[in-house]
């Protein structure tokens, strides 16, 4: 990056035209991306950690430093969580507009569900900046000739304009008027329109208005695009990114394909960059300081830092199971933010039933695992905190917390949440008195997979197989992390193995030892963010090992 000092931006300002094009924002988390929002369930949204705060923060101090404002379209579900967000953006000076609440192409909405969407998004961030809304932009996606109904929508809404069109190749075939800022008229109301700026000769347009073409395109095409368009065209340049595109260290999704990664990732290193030569030799302003709107205030509106603070969560109930549950993690640091999102879920969730104590265990990771997990909860009288000081593996830290925990139920969960953790209000009802553990089944009968490539599926099976003829539990799973215990019952028994394979191990010497075990059908699906620990082939190899020492496992344990 330039890293372009306040004083040198004013200078470059006296060097520029005094002509204003448009600047437009758009301000969503890197997860409602539409290359990525496929990856992400809906339930699970809320375990994403957030980085829109910090990015807007980013986006406003980058436009101060050029003394630019712009139309900032913000997604209703982020400013229904994070209304001091959409409030900075006001006390700015910038415009506040709608992008919908949530992220769906208008080829989806009805005009029922569209004049919904429309009203709750207008109605929060009205309320979250204490300004009129007057413009709106749809949140994926485009408006086509076939989705002018949408422009009818949204003036009897009361919008003022939109700016949800965006030309490609032959799409204004008919109404090459429509390229420009124009009037669309419906009756005796009218909106404003203010289509995405285009490329190309007329009848052949190319999106050229930035974001992920000013990331993926040569930079020197889209300067010749955007000054071919400032000598030619009376109409103002509408220009567009999104905050999340100036932050580099975006986490990674561990489903995107190429393409989506190309989209989510290349060049957001090089984006302010980018962005700081168009800020450098133009001016920009926001659609209604163009059009000299007045947003203007809301009456009787608190600004988020005047109102009330939400109650403090409260404590489990009185006759609320003990449980403790246990995270074994290693190099985790790219999920320890939706970690810590699932814990807190976990907690409200479980409270009227259980009173849930949590140990993370650290295996000796390499990256900065343990300095994040000390600063996210270090402070917690919730969660306990332990440090592999050498690497043992995951059933080696699994055994350390169950060890240290202070309840006699334990359960164990992946860090990566592979399984929902919601699930455990069904393995723990099957942990009688005497059950020693019971453990999660995808390969049941009755359980579920979803997103975890085919060939780790045969694996797990055959495998499972081979365990059943030799064990007197046939189960479809013997290697889930994700189980309920009975701490007496599995403290003292020690494992050769500690990784992956011994889960394995702890559930076949249970086994052996005449111990009564339950399988629970689950939902296993593939993690959302990083990457997985398991080596294949070494495991594979593992697990034959371990198949030849079950005989040896019965003569010693066997009741």
């Amino acid at each position: 990056m330039t890293n372009v000092s306040t004083a040198q931006a004013a200078k470059l300002r006296h060097k520029i035209s005094q002509r204003y094009h448009l600047l437009t924002v758009a301000v969503e988390d890197y997860f409602h991306a539409t290359a990525v929002n496929r990856l992400v369930a809906d339930r699970h949204r809320m375990r994403m950690e957030s980085r829109v705060d910090a990015n807007v923060d980013a986006t406003l101090e980058l436009l101060e430093r050029y003394g630019h404002r712009a139309t900032f379209f913000v997604l209703g579900w982020v400013a229904e969580r994070l209304p001091e967000v959409v409030c900075r953006i006001a006390e700015a000076g910038h415009e506040v507009a709608s992008k919908g609440y949530d992220h769906i192409p208008i080829t989806e909405h009805t005009v029922e569900t569209f004049r919904d969407e429309v009203q709750r998004s207008k109605q929060l961030i009205e309320h979250a900046a204490n300004r009129r809304v007057l413009g709106f932009r749809i949140p994926q996606g485009h408006f086509s000739l076939d989705d002018l109904w949408a422009l009818d929508v949204l003036a009897e809404e009361g919008y003022r304009y939109d700016s949800s069109i965006y030309p490609r190749l032959h799409s204004l075939a008919g109404q090459p008027w429509r390229r420009f800022p124009h009037t669309h008229q419906n009756g005796a109301r009218s909106i404003q329109e203010f289509p995405l700026s285009t490329g190309g000769v007329d009848g052949f347009l190319l999106p050229a208005a930035g974001g992920n073409y000013f990331r993926q395109l040569p930079p020197s095409l889209m300067h010749f695009s955007f000054s071919f368009w400032d000598r030619r065209y009376t109409a103002p340049f509408n220009m567009y990114f999104h905050t999340w595109e100036l932050d580099p260290g975006l986490p990674q999704f561990a489903g995107a394909d190429f393409l989506a990664r190309l989209r989510q990732y290349r060049n957001l290193d090089r984006m302010e960059e980018r962005l700081e030569y168009y800020f450098g030799n133009y001016r920009f302003t926001s659609i209604a300081d163009y059009n000299r709107w007045e947003q203007g205030y809301l009456d009787g509106v608190p600004l988020p830092s005047e109102r009330v603070p939400s109650i403090q969560r409260p404590p489990p109930a009185e006759d609320a199971v003990p449980i403790t549950i246990v995270v074994p993690c290693f190099n985790e640091s790219p999920v320890l933010g939706y970690l810590e999102n699932t814990l807190d879920e976990m907690s409200e969730h479980f409270r009227d039933r259980y009173d849930v104590q949590f140990v993370l265990v650290n295996d000796c990771s390499t990256d900065d695992t343990w300095e994040g997990l000390q600063a996210r909860f270090g402070h917690r009288s919730d969660i306990q905190l332990i440090n592999h000081e050498t690497n043992q593996g995951v059933a080696a830290a699994i055994m350390t917390g169950i060890r240290a925990a202070r309840t006699e139920i334990v359960c164990s969960i992946d860090a990566d949440c592979t399984y929902d953790p919601h699930q455990l209000e069904n393995l723990i009802p099957m942990l009688g008195d005497d059950v020693a553990m019971v453990t999660a089944s995808p390969y049941h009968k009755d359980g579920t997979v979803v997103g975890v490539p085919e060939w780790r599926l045969f694996l797990s099976r055959n495998l499972s197989r081979i365990y059943g003829t030799l064990l007197h539990h046939r189960f479809a799973t013997y290697t889930a992390c994700f189980r309920a215990y009975r701490k007496s019952k599995v403290e003292d028994i020690q494992l050769d193995l500690g990784g992956f394979l011994g889960v394995a191990e702890l559930l076949i010497k249970l086994d052996v030892m005449g111990e009564k075990i339950a399988e629970c059908p689950a939902t296993l699906e593939a993690r959302v963010l990083g990457a997985s620990k398991l080596k294949t082939l070494h495991t594979i190899r593992g697990h034959l090992a371990l198949i030849g020492k079950i005989p040896s496992m019965k003569r010693q344990l066997a009741p």
